[in-house]
């Protein structure tokens, strides 16, 4: 697992090889990652967008980016947590990610960004 803090929120990532969804021999490597997010801040905070940066072992480099996480814009309260599952399909057994959250204080309505840490995504018989 991989986290980082910025501007008072903690972000935390942990990544699955998803096997059952994946075809090696099409170059169709699935993964799965589950992504928690701490609100250290004494206000509340809103996710409002999720903007990622994604490289295949193979060279290959896209971006996403689009309104909240899975459907969602969640309001995370002060001392709480918000915690998801999505999945990013790679043509290679590794990749990594990163990105960032652009978020708002509820409390005095100004946006801000939150960095997501890079992760790698490797499948486990790479390793062998």
């Amino acid at each position: 697992m991989t986290h980082k803090i910025s501007e008072g929120v903690k972000v935390s990532v942990e990544t699955f090889y998803q096997p059952d969804y994946s075809n090696p021999l099409l170059s169709e490597f699935i993964f799965a990652y589950r992504i928690t997010i701490e609100n250290h801040n004494p206000f509340p905070v809103k996710l409002h967008r999720r903007h990622w940066f994604i490289f295949d072992s193979n060279g290959t480099y896209r971006e996403v980016e689009g309104e909240g996480v899975v459907g969602e814009q969640p309001v995370i309260q002060p001392g709480d947590s918000y915690q998801y599952v999505s999945s990013c399909n790679l043509r290679t057994e590794m990749g990594r990610m990163h990105g960032a959250y652009t978020m708002e204080n509820l409390h005095t309505k100004k946006l801000f960004q939150v960095g997501i840490p890079y992760f790698e995504m490797i499948a486990p018989f790479k390793g062998n």
